[in-house]
Order: C-alpha cells, then sequence, then structure tokens
C-alpha cells in the first residue's frame, strides 16, 4: 500500500497588530491675563516750586508755590500780584525766545547745493516757526489773562462763575474754567470728533 503524502498546507498565523507609539501631546497651558492694579499712593501735603512749562529751548521755567494766609480770601490782592509776577516773567521769557529764533533764523540762512541738506534746513525752520505761532497766540491768551486780572475777573470761571482754584492756576495760568467745566467741554469735544 502506498502511503499518500498529503501536505498540509501551513497558515501563518496573523500577528497580532503593531501599536504605534506616538507621543502624547500635552495640553497647552491655558493663558491667564493678569490686570495690573495701580495702586493710589497717598500724596504727601507739601509745597513745592511750581514748574511751569515753557516751549522755549531751555526747558522747564519755575515758579514760586502760592502759600496762602490763613483767614485770606480767594483772589486776594497779594495773589492777584503773585499770578501777575507769574504771567509777566512768563510773558517776557517768550517774548526773548521769539526774537532769538528770528536772530538765529537770519543767521543759519545759507542756500545749501545738496537738496536734502535744503529740506531739512526748509523742516527745522517750519517747525520753528510753527512753535513761535504757538507762542504768539500764548502771548496773546497771556496779555488777555493780565487785562482779567485788572477788572478783578481772575479765578472765576466763565462757564459757570465759581473759583477756578489757586492749584489749577499754578498749573495753568491762563485758564479761564474750572476743572469741571473743563471736562465737560472736553467730553463734548471727542463727541463731535468722535
Amino acid at each position: 500500500m502506498a502511503v499518500k503524502k498529503v501536505a498540509k498546507k501551513v497558515v501563518a498565523k496573523k500577528k497580532a497588530p503593531v501599536k504605534k507609539v506616538v507621543a502624547k501631546k500635552k495640553p497647552a497651558p491655558k493663558m491667564v491675563v493678569v490686570k495690573k492694579v495701580a495702586s493710589k499712593k497717598p500724596v504727601p501735603a507739601k509745597i513745592v516750586p511750581l514748574k511751569v512749562k515753557s516751549s522755549s529751548q531751555k526747558g522747564l521755567k519755575q515758579f514760586r508755590s502760592y502759600e496762602a494766609k490763613k483767614g485770606e480770601g480767594y483772589m486776594s490782592k497779594s495773589q492777584l500780584n503773585h499770578f501777575r509776577s507769574i504771567l509777566n516773567e512768563w510773558k517776557t521769557e517768550l517774548s526773548h525766545d521769539m526774537d532769538r529764533t528770528v536772530h538765529t533764523m537770519q543767521d543759519e540762512l545759507t542756500s545749501h547745493a545738496d537738496p536734502n541738506d535744503r529740506a531739512s534746513q526748509e523742516s527745522d525752520m517750519a517747525l520753528e516757526l510753527r512753535n513761535r505761532d504757538r507762542e504768539r497766540k500764548l502771548i496773546k491768551k497771556i496779555d488777555e489773562t493780565l487785562r482779567n486780572i485788572e477788572s478783578q475777573d481772575y479765578g472765576y470761571c466763565t462757564g459757570c462763575g465759581e473759583e477756578i482754584g489757586l492749584k489749577r492756576l499754578e498749573a495753568r495760568p491762563t485758564a479761564t474754567l474750572c476743572i469741571d467745566c473743563k471736562t465737560l467741554d472736553e467730553i463734548r469735544e471727542k463727541q463731535m470728533a468722535g
């Protein structure tokens, strides 16, 4: 008898699928917005020399702060004299600056061959003239304020008639509105522009 060989079919076993190892993404850290809160520090009550801004090239002009006497009324003669002297000094300083600018512009009047140099010089002169025009308008306002001092109208708001206050007048001697009326005026201005 013959033996039959039966070929067995070899079936490869399926391997279990291999999982790929993938690095897990970490969740992005949440952004936290922190608001800085400005702490209000009490301002000590000191009388310091007042710095009045002047558009002169030297910088700030310092004036002595007014020290009110006990029982002194608002806009007394001494207060009016104090502000009159501040305004006169400021006006004199502005006038000297304007004269100095005219002389400087006359001295520097040279014609440059290079168009860039000429343009730069013209730009500088235009800026100076614009500044001097601003100062000319400020001198007019100072003159108007000096007339108000003479007519005893200085220190009172033209909008509501209330006292403007010594601190505000020292900060801006040509002020004609109290802080409340000025704030309302600025709000109206923003609404019209916006």
